[in-house]
């Protein structure tokens, strides 16, 4: 854990909160070393993994792979790592649309108000994508208990083992037509992104905008990536 907080520690938050502020995602270079990046993805079908198929949820084309009761590691010290730093980002946001909820300090303490709120149904996984694979513009909001941000990489490498399969964010505003952003994402990046509405300040003042994420449709080889929720679904 020394050299986890060690590498977030050396991470300017200050402006990693600004890029959120200003776009609804900011990247966070080389976090993964290549070679836990590949290990991780050769967890792809692992028998403690729970498949499910893209189609079989109209989420698009390929397989995602929900992780059982524990992450593997290094996952679950990252995410706890990643929440302490971001839950301040996460009330500051509440704060300013006027919200009077205000996340706990510690992720156990915001899974406990999860299983109180009938939420107990782990949303991170890994993502396989084929040719031709994609998946399509969705949130992971389910519930009454959402933390506002989430954590995505890409566990192969853009280039070399897959063409294609660029991360996709979408921001709607009120009275205008969806922006579309694309995230720059290498392996052994991670990124934070905004899990469905962030606030927004506009000439009236302060009010939500609303987001969406996606995959592009591989061209070539095979994509592996990672979503890492803080919040469970019900």
């Amino acid at each position: 854990m020394e050299s986890l907080d060690a590498a977030l520690d050396r991470l300017d938050w200050t402006d990693i909160g600004s890029r959120l502020d200003a776009e609804g995602h900011a990247v966070l270079p080389g976090l993964l070393d290549a070679g836990v990046a590949r290990g991780l993805a050769q967890r792809v079908a692992a028998s403690d993994a729970r498949r499910v198929t893209l189609e079989s949820g109209a989420l698009g084309r390929g397989e995602l792979f929900y992780f059982g009761a524990g992450m593997p590691a290094p996952l679950e010290p990252w995410r706890t790592a990643l929440y302490r730093r971001l839950v301040a980002i996460a009330n500051r946001w509440n704060e300013t649309l006027g919200a009077a909820h205000r996340y706990p300090g510690e992720l156990e303490d915001f899974l406990g108000h999860n299983r109180e709120a009938g939420q107990a149904r782990a949303q991170s996984h890994l993502s396989r994508l084929g040719v031709d694979d994609h998946v399509s513009l969705h949130q992971r909001n389910d519930g009454g208990q959402v933390f506002p941000m989430q954590i995505v990489a890409v566990l192969s490498e853009p280039g070399a083992d897959f063409l294609g399969g660029e991360f996709v964010m979408t921001e709607q505003r009120p009275r205008m037509q969806s922006r579309p952003m694309v995230v720059p994402l290498k392996l052994g990046d991670m990124a934070v992104i905004a899990t469905a509405e962030r606030p927004f300040k506009g000439a009236k003042g302060c009010y939500r905008v609303n987001l969406k994420h996606a995959i592009s449709r591989v061209r070539e080889g095979e994509r592996i990536g990672l979503e890492l929720s803080f919040h469970d679904a019900r």
